[in-house]
């Protein structure tokens, strides 16, 4: 079995060094790369199964990277970003990153979101002629669709961009309409089991997956927040 391969680019050498031990202890193949231009080189010539990249980076930044990348090749990637910053997120996606992970940041989440890209990219690699599209929700009130192969997310037909950290709160959210659930509950879908994430950083994640279905649908409200207590994505066949 070919080990799959992993390319990292960033400058601070500590975390090349760090998180190259921990992927290669995945059974990895790591290439590491401080210097952008170099990274963005090697990951065009050798084609890793997925890429992580540092945002803030002297010479070439990550948008710079992501964008000549994207221009010969949709790898996966994963962004690092030193601050929780939403227009940097916004820009990211536009041009193509998978998801970000904020510094700093667990390597056991890394290595859990690289293992989650990696079987979402088998899936739609090995997809046979069935479109994958969960129809459930495709209904006059609640026109939802999810191709989680495919990892897209559709609300009245307008294409909704999405993370796979938001992808996945998402649909553990509308696999159980009118159900609430806890915030523990919400990491434990989108993030797996003993990965610590703060509640805040739950309930950050909400309010982007809102923000993007309102600017699809202005009057979006199918996500319920019980404050205390968790969230829940409404029931349409419990709606007048």
């Amino acid at each position: 079995m070919n080990m799959q391969k992993i390319t990292l680019v960033d400058d601070d050498e500590n975390i090349l060094t760090s998180v190259s031990m921990a992927l290669e202890a995945e059974d990895f193949a790591v290439s590491t790369f401080s210097d952008s231009q170099k990274g963005l080189d090697d990951i065009l010539e050798n084609r890793p199964h997925l890429v992580v990249l540092d945002v803030k980076m002297p010479g070439l930044d990550g948008f710079a990277v992501l964008e000549n990348l994207r221009k010969a090749s949709d790898v996966p990637v994963i962004f690092l970003t030193s601050k929780d910053d939403e227009v940097d997120e916004v820009l990211g996606l536009r041009l193509g990153a998978d998801d970000y992970i904020t510094k700093p940041f667990s390597q056991r989440l890394l290595i859990a979101r690289i293992h989650t890209i990696l079987r979402r990219e088998a899936a739609r690699n090995t997809k046979d002629g069935d479109d994958g599209l969960n129809r459930e929700y495709d209904s006059d009130k609640n026109p939802l669709l999810l191709d989680k192969a495919r990892h897209l997310c559709e609300w009245k037909g307008q294409l909704i961009t999405l993370t796979v950290t938001e992808f996945m709160l998402l649909e553990a959210l509308t696999a159980r309409t009118g159900q609430v659930l806890s915030r523990d509950q919400l990491i434990d879908s989108a993030y797996g089991a003993n990965i610590y994430v703060d509640d805040r950083t739950i309930d950050a994640h909400i309010r982007r997956v809102r923000k993007k279905f309102k600017i699809a649908d202005s009057e979006f409200d199918e996500i319920e927040t019980l404050y205390g207590i968790g969230y829940r994505f409404k029931d349409p066949k419990a709606q007048p």
